[in-house]
């Protein structure tokens, strides 16, 4: 008899500060992924659900209030954690409101979190203001042991830094990638498996791959022939923009840039690996 192939999942999704969020809620508890990696979510101590809008210069952009504590509460078998980049200003109407911007990390509750940590990779955190562009941006690793596949695996996340002048290498996104690959080691175990994601905002041939290359790791979306990790939401040309990484000791199961349903401007990265 063929034993059960036991396999662990995690999901990599910039949620566009959940304004897609019943959708976005939907396909997260239906995806069911064992690791969540988010970027771009909101939280707003001492205020309930709904909308607060985002403003700079001409753009708005509509928010969740508390996109972390909806996720939180639709995940209840997951342990979550919201790690933030900055805390600035969003607007009910004229309001001004304080609210943070950053990282979620979610794991199931089923597997034990032996390690972690999390840093900047660009910046530092503003308590008062988003800062200028290119803004401050974190990263988080987790270390995590699968008791139902009996092996440890680390999971690091990263929001790379936006540049108004466009995804191209600069010294800012070396640094960057120097940081990330530094806060790994400060976690991973060189024997164990190890899977990076994110939204990276560079360019396929950007050296940051070269920096990952060095823990031993390779790119799933483009080294499987994937050319848009983008939504129709999106509508500027350069349709790369997020990524998933892996070493040779992750034997892949499955791995998929999800096209439909579209939950953000951004498409979900999900893999499943032994």
């Amino acid at each position: 008899m063929t034993g059960l192939l036991i396999v662990t999942s995690v999901l990599s999704l910039n949620v566009w500060g959940g304004r897609l969020h019943g959708p976005l809620l939907d396909y997260l508890v239906a995806a069911d992924a064992d690791v969540i990696c988010l970027q771009e979510v909101t939280r707003t101590p001492g205020r309930g659900h709904g909308w607060l809008d985002y403003r700079d210069g001409d753009i708005v952009l509509p928010q969740r209030t508390n996109l972390f504590a909806e996720v939180a509460a639709a995940l209840p078998g997951h342990d979550g954690l919201f790690m933030p980049a900055a805390r600035g200003v969003l607007h009910d109407g004229d309001v001004a409101v304080p609210s943070e911007f950053g990282l979620a990390t979610f794991w199931r509750t089923s597997l034990s979190l032996i390690g972690q940590a999390q840093g900047f990779v660009h910046g530092g955190f503003l308590a008062d203001r988003w800062g200028d562009h290119p803004r401050a941006r974190n990263a988080h690793v987790i270390r995590v042991h699968d008791h139902a596949a009996d092996f440890t695996a680390t999971i690091a996340q990263m929001h790379g830094l936006r540049d108004p002048a466009g995804k191209a290498d600069t010294p800012a996104r070396l640094a960057q990638a120097e940081a990330l690959a530094g806060l790994i080691r400060s976690v991973w175990r060189v024997e164990e498996r190890l899977v990076v994601c994110g939204d990276f905002n560079v360019l396929p041939e950007s050296r940051t791959f070269s920096v990952l290359a060095e823990l031993g790791l390779t790119d799933l979306v483009t080294g499987r022939g994937f050319a848009d990790t983008r939504t129709s939401l999106y509508a500027k040309p350069g349709r790369f923009a997020d990524y998933m990484l892996v070493n040779q000791r992750v034997s892949v199961t499955s791995f998929d840039v999800v096209a439909e349903p579209e939950v953000s401007d951004h498409r979900p990265l999900l893999l499943a690996f032994g």
